[in-house]
């Protein structure tokens, strides 16, 4: 294959005599617009852009101008013509290039100001069909490219937090560039473009129900730069990608510091998991640790099911991420001061409990404006060596699931809400996981083992730590549910339940041997139900 080549050196600093401004966002551009005019820049422009520029009395020319041809079909053609895209593709030191611009009447294009459509914006809000399609921008990301490919000779800025820095160039330079300034803003600039495309190439695959498109792309925005990432040692950053999914990436850090790598991660986990539970049937709270939860409980108040909560496992919740399915009151506060925390989220917070939570500076407080929903469609993705695992969001509902009780002995009204309870935790637990409940409450949650009969073990003596803790005379589990988020492979783990006191049992069933474990729990009086659903979380 033919490479073309092109071995010109780039000129290390630009003039910038002629601009191209062409912007949907239009924070800013009218003040740099006049900076661009009082060293004497010539301005083009287009559509609001240019009724913009002209009304604060700038000197302004119309590009249609310059192309001899109008808008047109509403303005989705003005800017895709030769005299444009040669301006901005044009290499100044190549003889060809300058004959030709000579001889089609091309006038070089220093800088090109240019932003898109809010297609982003647009689909987030629900917009339909033909109003999603209307905002996917043509022009705008042609332009872009083209400019950013010719970066040697042309500055192109599709940020407005980017004009400061231009400003001081222009300032610091006499009115040029440097070639290291043009280097990063095209690089910011294709991905901009990238990261536009991606959204419209998803959309398309989410409107027209393809769940396995050719070419997957997912992108993202710079949100923060971080010290470091899972170690001290990696480097990392937070994108956001524009969901408008309540919850990390939406919330407003009301106090505390910045927010870890590792701090983001586990607080995402805790509020998935919190969101489970419906805030008008009754306040929830769950402490998580290292990504998987350590106690999660409901309550008659928020105070309650937090308190609840810690019960569950007090030594893990220390330095754990707190999070609240209601507004956080200042009882509740005053109550998760008195232990070391990292991180509460809740959906808002009243002013008497910023005031609680303010005598500790270093906690970090957010208020992330409302609850996911658990049943919402998604995606969610991991990478891997060379690639990408996407799949669509584990959106699985218990109360959605027809359960099949398949022992002699149903399970009593108590025991189903507390089956349902566990299993509902037990999908945000890591796999293998099993988690004991008891009147809306974890009793031992053992997570992320390779055998699960060793989770159910690990479960069962946190809750024999707890009862210590707490002074009970037998543990929690004892007269509990039990949730497995896979099929129990064989009758071992049901009897370590059984051991630990549990007297009901929910799991996916789907094993060879489910008969064996149906048998067992018939041995011993247990009721159990199956879902039809598994929830592995890896």
């Amino acid at each position: 294959m033919a490479v073309i080549s092109k071995k010109i050196p780039a000129p290390d600093k630009v003039e910038i005599r002629t601009a191209l401004l062409s912007v949907f966002d239009k924070t800013g551009i009218v003040e740099l617009a006049q900076t661009l005019s009082e060293r004497g820049v010539r301005l083009l422009s287009t559509g609001g852009t240019y009724k913009a520029i002209a009304a604060a009395g700038l000197d302004v020319t119309d590009v249609s101008e310059i192309t001899g041809f109008p808008e047109i079909m509403d303005g989705r053609v003005k800017t895709l013509h030769p005299t444009v895209h040669g301006g901005l593709l044009a290499i100044r030191d190549d003889g060809e290039h300058q004959e030709a611009m000579k001889k089609h009447g091309i006038e070089g294009i220093d800088l090109a100001v240019i932003n898109l459509y809010p297609f982003e914006e647009v689909r987030a809000a629900g917009g339909d069909y033909p109003t999603t399609v209307e905002n996917i921008d043509i022009g705008g990301p042609a332009m872009i490219r083209a400019s950013a490919k010719n970066h040697a000779y042309v500055t192109i800025l599709t940020d407005p937090d980017d004009y400061a820095e231009f400003k001081e160039q222009l300032s610091a330079d006499d009115g040029k560039t440097a070639y290291a300034f043009r280097q990063r803003m095209a690089a910011k600039a294709y991905a901009r473009t990238a990261a536009y495309d991606a959204a419209i190439s998803n959309w398309f695959a989410e409107a027209l129900a393809i769940d396995t498109p050719r070419h997957r792309v997912i992108g993202g925005v710079l949100k923060e730069e971080m010290r470091y990432g899972e170690n001290p040692h990696q480097k990392a950053a937070f994108y956001v990608t524009g969901e408008k999914r309540p919850g990390v990436s939406t919330a407003v850090l009301l106090q505390g510091k910045q927010l870890s790598y590792n701090n983001i991660n586990d607080t995402d986990a805790a509020y998935e998991l919190v969101a489970e539970f419906l805030p008008e049937k009754a306040p929830a709270c769950a402490i998580i640790k290292h990504a998987n939860p350590c106690g999660v409980a409901t309550g008659s108040s928020l105070m309650e099911a937090y308190q609840r909560a810690l019960a569950c496992d007090s030594v893990s919740a220390f330095g754990g991420i707190i999070a609240l399915n209601r507004v956080l009151d200042a009882e509740t506060a005053e109550e998760i001061v008195k232990l070391f925390t990292e991180v509460i989220i809740a959906p808002d917070v009243t002013e008497e409990a910023k005031a609680i939570v303010a005598r500790k500076p270093n906690l970090r407080l957010l208020s992330a404006g409302g609850l996911p929903d658990p049943r919402a469609a998604g995606l969610t993705a991991k990478t891997v060596s060379g690639g990408l695992l996407v799949q669509s969001r584990d959106n699985g509902m218990v109360e959605d699931l027809e359960l099949k009780v398949v022992t002699k002995r149903a399970p009593t009204a108590q025991e189903l809400d507390d089956m349902k309870f566990a299993f509902k935790v037990g999908k945000h637990v890591k796999s293998n996981a099993v988690v004991y409940a008891k009147d809306g409450q974890t009793a031992g949650i053992g997570a992320g083992q390779m055998s699960r009969v060793d989770s159910a073990r690990i479960a069962a003596l946190k809750a024999e730590e707890a009862a210590k803790a707490l002074g009970l005379a037998v543990p929690m589990t004892h007269g509990s549910a039990v949730a497995s988020e896979a099929f129990l492979p064989f009758a071992d783990g049901l009897l370590s339940m059984i051991a630990a006191g549990a007297t009901a049992v929910i799991q996916p069933g789907g094993s060879m041997r489910d008969q064996e474990v149906i048998d067992a729990a018939n041995e011993h009086g247990i009721a159990m139900v199956f879902t039809g659903m598994r929830h592995f979380r890896h």
